[in-house]
């Protein structure tokens, strides 16, 4: 806001560009594959949730630490619910572990590339953010943890986003121990994965694992995430979080969404069978593939112009997210989506490759 010139934000925030959601186009016939939506619904049990639920009942205010919600998701991955901070998404444990941990002297680390909120969460908290580069395959570099020294958190996406690989979990566990700071392990898209991080935040006191319900549970619209790590750390981020940060609805379509396991294997299963299939394909026309453990492929054309590709596709009504830049503007990231979205993707691609 501005009075004749005259700015009243924290500078911090009126230097800072902010960070950029993906495109959500009003457009008709669209074909939508640039922000890793679940193709397919969530589990029925939140249709019986959501039939059941009496409106009236939102007079009151939700259980402010979600403890039923936490209960459940305790139980189904072995830990206490003092383990548990829940949020309004990911993004919502994200910013507390930053308000948490990271101030102008106590500096927040991360890769790059990796995803883009990182940076924009260290400039409104008026922390540096010191971004490492990942070796020219995408992997992280062997010095991480002594080029990360002296910032007091560390936000690793695994596995990776936008580039969708896995780092070796082994390097991960040489990286907890030898970093002088809190971990934060992204883990959006574990669901998707060979392994998880989930053992080493139990045994370790600086590492915290923060998961989504946005990608593999198709909750994205819900906005539920949470995390998991020593209680200490939990409550100790319980003091930061909103007071009512997940609203009623939510924690109830989330926790009959957790617990149905068998529908999460089938819809995971679906999308990954999807994932190698079109890799395959696009393989076999010249695309250059990051090997993928999400729900989407970072993959560069064969002429190695990813915004060209990403321009032609948008003119058949088919948006995936392009990210400009020396690194990854040869790539383009595409979400998976249903089985008759991505044989129009291949239609497409096959007519300007072919």
């Amino acid at each position: 806001m501005k009075t004749d010139d005259i700015s009243y934000f924290r500078p911090a925030i009126a230097a800072m560009s902010g960070y950029t959601p993906g495109e959500q186009p009003k457009v008709s016939n669209l074909i939508k594959l640039n922000t890793n939506e679940n193709p397919y619904p969530p589990s029925p049990q939140v249709d019986e949730v959501l039939r059941q639920f009496a409106a009236g009942k939102l007079r009151l205010y939700p259980e402010p630490m979600a403890d039923t919600l936490r209960d459940v998701i305790a139980a189904l991955n072995g830990v206490s619910r003092e383990n548990i901070i829940a949020g309004n998404g990911s993004d919502d444990i994200l910013t507390i572990a930053v308000r948490s941990f990271c101030d102008a002297e106590r500096p927040l680390a991360c890769p790059d590339p990796t995803y883009s909120l990182y940076p924009a969460l260290a400039e409104i908290q008026g922390a540096p953010c010191r971004r490492i580069a990942l070796n020219d395959d995408f992997s992280l570099p062997e010095d991480l943890a002594a080029q990360a020294a002296g910032a007091n958190l560390l936000l690793l996406a695994r596995p990776n986003a936008p580039t969708g690989n896995l780092f070796p979990k082994e390097e991960i566990v040489r990286l907890c121990a030898a970093f002088d700071g809190m971990v934060l392990i992204d883990e959006a898209y574990v669901d998707f994965a060979a392994d998880n991080c989930l053992d080493l935040a139990m045994n370790c006191p600086n590492v915290i694992v923060s998961r989504t319900m946005s990608k593999s549970y198709a909750l994205a619209g819900a906005r539920v995430g949470y995390a998991v790590s020593q209680s200490e750390t939990i409550a100790g981020m319980m003091k930061v979080k909103d007071s009512y940060n997940l609203n009623m609805l939510t924690q109830r379509i989330a926790a009959a969404a957790f617990q149905d396991r068998a529908y999460l294997r089938q819809t995971v299963n679906r999308i990954l069978a999807t994932r190698a299939r079109v890799a395959a394909e696009l393989s076999r026309i010249g695309f250059a593939i990051i090997p993928s453990s999400t729900n989407f492929l970072f993959a560069s054309p064969p002429d190695g112009d990813g915004g060209r590709y990403f321009e032609l596709l948008r003119q058949n009504h088919i948006i995936v997210r392009y990210f400009p830049g020396a690194r990854t503007g040869r790539y383009v990231r595409i979400s998976i989506g249903s089985d008759a979205d991505m044989d129009r993707v291949m239609a497409v691609t096959h007519q300007i490759y072919g």
